[in-house]
């Protein structure tokens, strides 16, 4: 698998808390999207982890297509 899988062609919004690591699926394999599951498990694709620095209410991307990678940046609607 060299390309990620279109898990959507929306954004999932979810609110993360300030402080808490979260594991964005860069796979499109996760069926917890848009958090990693371990689907990438035998392939090249790893979790892009990251700490939210404030508690917001954001837009993860679902179609792997996204130029900001974890969020949202409308490239679902060019698919």
């Amino acid at each position: 698998m060299d390309q990620p899988k279109v898990a959507g062609t929306s954004p999932i919004r979810v609110e993360l808390e300030a402080g808490k690591t979260y594991a964005w699926c860069t796979c499109g394999e996760s069926t917890n999207q848009p958090f990693c599951d371990g689907g990438h498990k035998g392939s090249n694709f790893k979790p892009l982890v990251f700490t939210a620095e404030e508690t917001k209410t954001v837009g993860l991307c679902t179609c792997k297509a996204t130029g900001n990678p974890g969020f949202c940046d409308g490239s679902h609607k060019q698919l």
